[in-house]
């Protein structure tokens, strides 16, 4: 999720009416809440947004780490063919594909498993802007009821009445302050280096190759 918006919904959750109504100058107070009702639809709905692309990176990263399976389960089925055949050029290729998917993998799985938790916290925050706004509701409907108390001379138990809506909104509090931070450091490496490393990672690859055939060739000889 954006910064941006992780800052705004954790400032609506801990904010409270009173708050709210002291910081705007020359506002009425019940169109203070009533356009921080507005602005918690308007998070809740960017929210809603954010949450269906994570579901659907979710689907494609799931359906691509199925279909990364079957070809992975095809291939071996196909080495076995090509070990039978004596065709241990075919085999190698087929090898070597395999192990291509294998890397990929690990990197689908970790995808699906952040992709997963990014939506449990943001069905989170929706929850929490949710219930926000029924209490921004409820302090608007107690405001409403006592104005027009007010208005009809009745002003007798007001000041317990306020207090009581008072210590019930300074109850919020910002339990959504977490931001999302990801931080990747490259290594630095020289030119000559990176070309060695390159030839190393060959050269060991293509040792696991024949590792792996000569395991496949033993099983299917024995």
């Amino acid at each position: 999720m954006k910064e941006g918006l992780v800052k705004r919904i954790s400032r609506i959750i801990s904010a409270s009416a009173n708050a709210l109504v002291d910081s705007v100058e020359n506002a009425t107070p019940q169109l203070v809440m009533e356009q921080a009702i507005r602005e918690i639809d308007d998070a809740i709905a960017e929210v809603r947004d954010q949450l269906g692309k994570a579901e659907a990176a979710k689907y494609l990263s799931s359906r691509t780490l199925n279909d990364e399976n079957t070809r992975h389960a095809s291939l071996a089925e196909q080495i076995e063919v090509a070990v039978d055949q004596g065709r241990d050029d075919l085999a190698e290729a087929a090898i070597a594909k395999q192990m291509d998917i294998e890397a990929q993998i690990p990197v689908l799985e970790k995808a699906i498993a952040d992709t997963d938790g990014e939506i449990k916290e943001l069905n989170a925050y929706i929850s929490a802007l949710q219930g926000k706004k029924r209490e921004m509701r409820e302090q608007l409907r107690e405001f409403v009821r006592a104005t027009e108390h007010e208005a009809n001379g009745a002003t007798g138990g007001q000041g317990g009445s306020s207090r009581a809506t008072a210590d019930k909104v300074e109850q919020a509090t910002g339990a959504f302050n977490r931001i999302m931070e990801g931080a990747g450091v490259p290594t630095a490496e020289s030119s000559a280096d990176a070309t060695k490393l390159a030839e190393l990672e060959e050269l060991s690859r293509n040792n696991r190759i024949k590792e792996r055939l000569a395991k496949i060739k033993s099983r299917t000889e024995a």
